[in-house]
């Protein structure tokens, strides 16, 4: 019995026949890729425990166990970003670039409500309800923008070219930055946190700060949920009908709409929480806020493969730690700045991984995507 290949498959196929000598050089670049990061790993390690001022020495463990959670605390951030990216991805097929604004914009509006409850001592006496009702409003605004930005830029472009809603969402990206600007102004404001997400916790013997915990632990929580609502709900099964074949699905009677409408708001929702966990944990708010993340964001959906949402949960993870752990194995070659390299290194990991699987790392080429 024959297997039929898709059509990734067999170009590929094609390709490797036709130029056998690229699958080669794809190894040695891989190889000494992975040689470069053992050199690295071995002179960072090696670096003296003590050493005179001026000199490089070795990270302690504690010091290491910080970076690993700050990235899986960042990670959690982007994961619930880069949802958004691969939601709406799967159903039209198109990069909402302006996605990272959708995430400011719901943290910026949770800002006027934490800094009010915060001078009425509402965040220290009553901190449930406040983080409810700021919660409530980040992920209000943050739905609302989305559903906007569907409604007024991208479903009269439905039928354009990709071209012409990619530039929009660029547009889109840079009116929503310069609002905000225009109404909050250009100065990054302080953005208060509750005094029971102070301090750390001490989690099977290590220290860990309980807002990373926190972070960590909701974003695990609604990626299971949105998982389980995307695979076995009649909303989240007519989601994968559209994302199929929209055409076909309107003939079964899915108002295609009202999913694309419901698919913009589930990503505004998760924007919104992130928007509020980003905000608490580097405890300032912007109008620049939502594009390094927002890149972050779509680079870990791309990695993890644009329109999964399991794909999209482990990239983040990934470039999370990326972020965090990659500066930190350079050091040992006394890099100038070597911390500012992390966008760096995470798109060079990407570009490599996209080598061998140019649909991520959970991705297919098929069309099914959620």
């Amino acid at each position: 019995m024959t297997t039929e290949l898709t059509s990734s498959e067999r170009t590929d196929r094609t390709l490797r026949l036709a130029f056998p000598w690229g699958i080669w050089i794809r190894r040695v670049i891989l190889a000494a890729l992975v040689v470069l990061v053992v050199v690295a790993a071995i002179k960072t390690f090696t670096l003296p425990a003590q050493a005179p001022p001026g000199e490089l020495s070795r990270y302690t463990a504690d010091t290491w166990r910080s970076f690993i959670i700050g990235g899986l605390s960042e990670g959690a951030v982007l994961a619930l970003i880069a949802l958004g990216y691969s939601l709406v991805y799967g159903i039209l097929r198109m990069i909402n670039f302006a996605h990272g604004e959708v995430f400011m914009m719901g943290g910026f509006a949770s800002y006027f409500v934490a800094d009010r409850f915060n001078d009425n001592d509402l965040l220290s006496t009553n901190p449930l309800v406040a983080m409810v009702v700021i919660l409530a409003v980040a992920i209000g605004v943050s739905v609302l923008v989305a559903i906007l930005l569907e409604r007024v830029c991208y479903r009269p472009l439905r039928n354009a070219p990709r071209l012409v809603p990619l530039i929009t969402a660029i547009g889109a990206s840079l009116f929503l930055q310069n609002t905000a600007r225009g109404f909050f102004g250009p100065q990054a404001r302080g953005y208060p946190q509750p005094e029971f997400l102070d301090g750390s916790w001490n989690l099977l013997g290590f220290k860990i700060d309980r807002i990373d915990l926190v972070m960590i632990l909701v974003s695990i929580v609604l990626v299971a949920i949105l998982d389980y609502f995307v695979s076995s709900t009649r909303t989240g099964r007519s989601m994968r009908a559209v994302a199929l074949d929209a055409d076909i699905a309107k003939l079964m009677g899915i108002d295609v709409d009202r999913v694309i409408v419901t698919t913009f708001a589930i990503g505004g929702m998760l924007a919104g929480v992130a928007g509020v966990m980003f905000a608490m944990r580097f405890e300032q708010i912007s109008f620049t806020t939502g594009f390094r993340p927002g890149i972050a964001a779509f680079t870990a959906a791309v990695l993890g493969g644009i329109g999964s949402i399991r794909g999209a949960a482990l990239g983040a993870l990934l470039v999370g730690l990326l972020r965090s752990l990659g500066p930190a194995l350079l050091v040992g070659f006394n890099i100038p700045s070597v911390f500012q390299l992390e966008d760096a290194i995470t798109f060079l990991v990407l570009v490599f991984v996209l080598l061998y699987r140019p649909g991520g790392l959970l991705g297919s080429a098929a069309a099914e995507k959620l």
